[in-house]
């Protein structure tokens, strides 16, 4: 029994290595006409729903589009997206988010 259990460790880590060689540590975008490709990959990585699964279908196809779309924009620093946090630090939502983004655009354009 104790053989069985040791070449059953030996196999594992074996092939703990074998994966962990095979993987191979992803190339920084040289220019920025690579940053679109690379945007679309961390995209890839965070299609996963509530559940933990990765999306698929017409979800993906969805959320694929918005955040790469949302990755295409310039994040101006302090832009009234980011400062739309209610006092509990959630997001804003609605009428309430509605009403800031008015407010802090309008104070913007001063």
């Amino acid at each position: 029994m104790n053989k069985m259990t040791l070449a059953a460790l030996v196999s594992l880590f074996a092939a703990n290595v074998a994966f962990a060689a095979d993987a191979k540590p992803a190339a920084a975008p040289a220019a920025p006409a690579a940053a679109a490709p690379a945007a679309a990959g961390d995209c890839e990585a965070k299609a996963v729903g509530k559940n933990g699964k990765p999306l698929a279908g017409a979800a993906k196809a969805a959320f694929m589009k918005k955040c790469e779309a949302n990755a295409a924009k310039p994040a101006a620093a302090g832009s009234c997206e980011e400062k739309a946090v209610g006092k509990s630090g959630k997001p804003l939502a609605g009428a309430a988010k509605a009403a800031f983004m008015k407010k802090c655009e309008g104070e913007a354009k001063k």
